[in-house]
C-alpha cells in the first residue's frame, strides 16, 4: 500500500511540474489579420508585422539595433466623432519585439505611458527623441529599457491642439540635423547640448529626404511638395522669404484612384466625387517617403510613396532630378501602388526599414478627420457605417519585393568604427544613415583616415556625400584644400556638398582661392552647381567684396532669368543693399535679381523679417483654437456636437443663423433674445443668450476662431471672418444696448451689404 501511494505521489509531482513548466513557457500566438481586400502592385507582397492587441492607433515608428520596433500610439485621437477626451493621458510609446523570429511582432513592452497625444519619435544619440505637446523631449535608454535622465529639448515645440497642423516627423537628415513637418525649426545635439535653429517651414504631416539630402513633404490637398536645394541655403538673408527653391509643388497631378467609394469629409461639395462617388483628388495626403531601401528593383529607387488614408491607399511618384530643380510624376494614371476596400486601413506614416523593406504605419481608425475640421456630412456618414466605433485597432504592415533576397541586418552594437565606414557604401539608405549617425555622435575619430579616403573616391558619389557630412559632424579631417580638390573632380551633387562645407573655412586668406575655384566651376555650365555657388557668394563677400562682386555679376549675366538661381544669390546674403546693384557692369540691369534686391531693401528698411526669425514656436491653427474656446464657453448649452439642449439652447447643426459669418459673429458678440426659428422649429426659451463683447479675456482673434470653428463643424460650407472685421462688428450694438432680437439683427445685417 505504501509503495502504491509513493508511486502515485511521484506521478502526481511529475504531472504538477509539467503543468507548471507548460504554464511558464512563453507562447507566441499572433492574431491572423485578413488582407483579402488589399491590392498591392504586382511583384510585391504585403505582410502584417504587428497588430492589435499589441498596439493601438500607431502614428510613427523607428527601429533599434535589436530589430525591435518603437511606436508612438496616439490613442486619444478621435475616439468618437466629437473628439471627446483627446487630452486624456492615454498615449504610449511601446517597444514591439519578434521573439520567435518569424517576422511578426509577438511581444509589446511599454517604454513610456500616460502621454497626451504623442505624435513623433526617433531613436538618436543613443536615446529617444519624442514629441508630446507642447514639449519635445529627449530621454536616455537605461538597462532593461527603462527611461532615464529625461530633458526638455524645446518647451515650445508644439502648442496643444489639432495634431494635423502641429509639428511632427523628427527625421534625421544627411547634414546631421533633425527636421520636422509643420515646423520652422531644426534640432541637433552637440557635446551633450541641444541646438535649435530656424529653418524653412515645411509641410503638414510627415517628412523625408533623398540620397542628396533634399527634403520632401506635403499637405492634405497637395500630395508632394519639396525643396530644390539643401536645407537653409536660402534663408541666411533674414529679410527674404524664399518661394522659388523651397516649398515647391513637385507634381500638378493630385488625382487619386480609389477602388471603392470611401467616405470623405467634403464629399457633398460639387466636383469632389465623380459620378461613381469616387474621390477625384487628394484631401488628406500625408507622410511621403523617399524609398532608399535597395531591396526593390532599380526603377523604384528614390521613388516617393505618399499615404492617401482617405481612400485607404498609398501612391507612388517617380522623381526626376534636373540640374536646378526636381520634378515628380505619378507612376500610373489609373491605379495606386497599394489600395484597399478596408475602410479601417489608414496609412499615416511610412518608413524605410533596416531590412530594406517599406513599412506602413496603419492607424486603423474609422474617423481620422480631427473634430475641429469634421463636417456634419462625414459625421453622419461615419455613424451610418459605424466607422466611429472602429477605435481599438492599429497595425504595421511590411511591403516586400517578391524577387529580392533577404539581407542580414548588421548588429550596430557590435561594429567597429571601420565597420561603420564600410556601411556608408551599403545599398540601403537607412543603414547608411544609421552608420553615419553613430560615427558622428559617438565621435569615432579613429575612422577619419578611412572617411578621408572615401570622401575622395569619385566612383561612389553617394558614399562621398556621407563621408563628407560625417567628417563635418565629427568636426575633424576636413580642410579648405581637401574640399576644393574634391569639388574640382567630383560628381555635381558631391561638388554642391563641398561648396556648402567650404563655408566653414571662409577667410581673407582663402578668398582668392575660393574665387578661382568658383570661376572654374561656373565654366562647367551646370545650373545645379551654379545654384550652390550663388547661395554661398554672400558668405564670401564678407571676406573680399571686390573679388566676389564679379562672380555675382557673372551669374546674373548667365542666369538672370532663372528664378531659382537668382533667389539663391539673394538668399545666401546676410543682407542686401544697393551696392549690389552698383557693383559692376552687367548685361542684366533689370533682371529678377535687380527687382528682388529692391524689394529686399524695402523689407529691411521696414524691418520685415522672414517669420521663421520672429516666431519662437509653433502656432495653433484658428479652428483648433476655436474648438477649444467653443468647448469652454458654448458647449455647456449647445453641446459639443452642436445639437443643443432642450429648453436651454437651440441646435447649431443645420441652423440658418450661423452663416454668413458676420451674422454668427454679431450673435456671439452681442447676444440674442426672444423667440427664434431654427431649421423649421420655433424656439421660445424665455431667456437670453448673453454676448461675449464685454469679456475682456477674449480678443478679436478669439471671436474669429470661434466663428471659424462653428461654421466648419456645424455647416456644410465653412466660412472664416477676419479679426479686423470682428473689431468692426463689436461697435454695432443694438438700439437698447443689450442683446439683439433676431429681427433687429437681420435688419442691421442688411446695412453691411
Amino acid at each position: 500500500m505504501n509503495i502504491k501511494i509513493s508511486a502515485f505521489l511521484e506521478f502526481f509531482s511529475a504531472l504538477l511540474l509539467l503543468i507548471i513548466f507548460s504554464s511558464c513557457k512563453e507562447t507566441y500566438e499572433e492574431p491572423t489579420i485578413n488582407l483579402d481586400g488589399y491590392q498591392v502592385e504586382e511583384g510585391f507582397s504585403l505582410e502584417v508585422v504587428a497588430s492589435e492587441p499589441l498596439l493601438e492607433a500607431p502614428v510613427q515608428i523607428d527601429f533599434d539595433t535589436k530589430g525591435r520596433i518603437w511606436v508612438a500610439e496616439m490613442t486619444g485621437f478621435m475616439r468618437d466623432v466629437d473628439g471627446i477626451d483627446e487630452n486624456q493621458p492615454s498615449g504610449t510609446i511601446k517597444i514591439l519585439e519578434d521573439r520567435d523570429s518569424d517576422g511578426v511582432m509577438d511581444h509589446a513592452k511599454v517604454f513610456l505611458d500616460s502621454l497626451v497625444m504623442p505624435r513623433a519619435l526617433t531613436l538618436v544619440y543613443g536615446g529617444l527623441l519624442y514629441a508630446v505637446p507642447p514639449n519635445l523631449y529627449f530621454v536616455e535608454i537605461g538597462e532593461d529599457d527603462r527611461p532615464k535622465n529625461k530633458v526638455v529639448v524645446d518647451s515650445l515645440y508644439a502648442l496643444e491642439g489639432n495634431p494635423e497642423y502641429q509639428p511632427n516627423g523628427l527625421r534625421l537628415n544627411i547634414d546631421n540635423w533633425i527636421y520636422n513637418a509643420g515646423s520652422h525649426f531644426r534640432y541637433q545635439r552637440k557635446n551633450g547640448e541641444w541646438k535649435k535653429e530656424p529653418t524653412t517651414y515645411r509641410g503638414q504631416w510627415g517628412i523625408t529626404h533623398d540620397n542628396f539630402g533634399r527634403l520632401y513633404y506635403n499637405n492634405n490637398s497637395t500630395q508632394l511638395l519639396g525643396d530644390y536645394v539643401l536645407p537653409n541655403r536660402l534663408v541666411r538673408n533674414q529679410h527674404l522669404i524664399p518661394n522659388k527653391g523651397v516649398n515647391q509643388k513637385l507634381t500638378q497631378d493630385q488625382r487619386v484612384y480609389p477602388i471603392h467609394a470611401a467616405r470623405v469629409n467634403r464629399g457633398y461639395v460639387d466636383g469632389v466625387l465623380d459620378k461613381d462617388s469616387l474621390l477625384r483628388e487628394v484631401t488628406a495626403a500625408c507622410a511621403p517617403l523617399v524609398y532608399r531601401g535597395g531591396q526593390f528593383s532599380d526603377e523604384y529607387e528614390q521613388n516617393v510613396f505618399v499615404c492617401i488614408p482617405e481612400i485607404n491607399a498609398i501612391k507612388r511618384n517617380i522623381l526626376t532630378f534636373k540640374d536646378d530643380k526636381v520634378e515628380a510624376q505619378q507612376a500610373w494614371d489609373s491605379k495606386e501602388f497599394l489600395a484597399s476596400t478596408d475602410e479601417g486601413f489608414r496609412p499615416v506614416n511610412l518608413s524605410n526599414g533596416p531590412d530594406g523593406n517599406m513599412y506602413v504605419v496603419d492607424m486603423h481608425r474609422g474617423v481620422i478627420q480631427h473634430h475641429a475640421f469634421l463636417s456634419p456630412y462625414l459625421k453622419k456618414r461615419a455613424k451610418e457605417a459605424k466607422l466611429d466605433t472602429l477605435v481599438d485597432f492599429g497595425r504595421i504592415l511590411r511591403v516586400k519585393s517578391k524577387f529580392a533576397e533577404t539581407v542580414e541586418t548588421p548588429d550596430f552594437d557590435k561594429l567597429s568604427a571601420k565597420d561603420f565606414v564600410q556601411l556608408l557604401r551599403h545599398k540601403n539608405g537607412y543603414i547608411r544613415d544609421q552608420a553615419q549617425h553613430r560615427l558622428v555622435y559617438m565621435n569615432k575619430t579613429e575612422a577619419i583616415p578611412e572617411l578621408l579616403e572615401m570622401a575622395q573616391n569619385t566612383n561612389r558619389p553617394t558614399s562621398q556625400i556621407h563621408a563628407l557630412n560625417t567628417l563635418n559632424g565629427i568636426g575633424k579631417g576636413l580642410s579648405f584644400e581637401l574640399l576644393s580638390d574634391i569639388a574640382k573632380v567630383s560628381d555635381a551633387e558631391v561638388v554642391n556638398h563641398a561648396i556648402v562645407l567650404l563655408e566653414n573655412y571662409t577667410s581673407k586668406e582663402n578668398s582668392v582661392l575660393a574665387r578661382d575655384l568658383f570661376e572654374e566651376l561656373i565654366e562647367k555650365n551646370n545650373k545645379g552647381i551654379d545654384v550652390y555657388i550663388a547661395s554661398t557668394l554672400g558668405v564670401w563677400l564678407n571676406t573680399s567684396h571686390e573679388s566676389f562682386y564679379h562672380l555675382v555679376n557673372t551669374l546674373r549675366n548667365l542666369h538672370g532669368d532663372n528664378p531659382v538661381i537668382m533667389e539663391a544669390l539673394l538668399g545666401g546674403l546676410v543682407t542686401a543693399d544697393k551696392s549690389l546693384l552698383a557693383s559692376g557692369e552687367t548685361e542684366q540691369q533689370n533682371d529678377i535679381f535687380h527687382e528682388e534686391v529692391l524689394k529686399n531693401i524695402s523689407r529691411k528698411d521696414e524691418d520685415k523679417k522672414n517669420p521663421i526669425y520672429v516666431s519662437k514656436g509653433s502656432n495653433q491653427d484658428s479652428r483648433t483654437k476655436g474648438a477649444k474656446l467653443y468647448r469652454q464657453i458654448c458647449a455647456s448649452c449647445h453641446q459639443a456636437n452642436g445639437t443643443g439642449v432642450e429648453g436651454l439652447a437651440p441646435p447649431l447643426v443645420g441652423s440658418e443663423h450661423i452663416l454668413p459669418p458676420e451674422k454668427l459673429s454679431m450673435i456671439v458678440l452681442h447676444g440674442l433674445k426672444g423667440p427664434i426659428e431654427v431649421d423649421g422649429t420655433m424656439y421660445d426659451l424665455n431667456h437670453s443668450m448673453p454676448g461675449l463683447n464685454t469679456n475682456e479675456t477674449l480678443s478679436d482673434k478669439d471671436i474669429s476662431a470661434i466663428v471659424s470653428y462653428v461654421t466648419n463643424a456645424f455647416s456644410k460650407y465653412p466660412k472664416g471672418l477676419s479679426a479686423k472685421k470682428v473689431s468692426e462688428l463689436r461697435e454695432m450694438k443694438s438700439k437698447s444696448g443689450s442683446e439683439y432680437t433676431i429681427e433687429e439683427l437681420e435688419e442691421k445685417l442688411k446695412t453691411l451689404k
